[in-house]
């Protein structure tokens, strides 16, 4: 199980001065059971795929999976799904 207290976190080169900064961490998300929606358009090639970390789910761009990952506790991103299913967002 991943808690975000256990992750490595440190200060991007791209930060600015003073307080202006932002921190990255580094995840081993290698095993993780990445799944797309059944609902993906094109074959799969245009959506997100998700992981369960524990702790955290983890959402990265399909058609580019050795980049950025994004990760949202649990119950941030069950709130999120469930706006979704709810009709709250125009995804069309």
């Amino acid at each position: 199980m991943i808690h975000l207290s256990d992750i490595p976190w440190r200060k991007s080169r791209h930060s600015g001065p003073r307080d202006n900064c932002v921190e990255v961490a580094s995840m081993d998300l290698s095993h993780a059971g990445w799944r797309k929606s059944q609902r993906s358009g094109n074959g799969g090639a245009n959506c997100v795929e998700v992981a369960d970390a524990g702790r955290v789910v983890a959402v990265r761009d399909s058609k580019d999976p050795e980049g950025g990952i994004l990760a949202f506790q649990q119950d941030a991103w069950g709130a999120f799904a469930q706006r979704v299913k709810g009709g709250c967002y125009d995804i069309s």
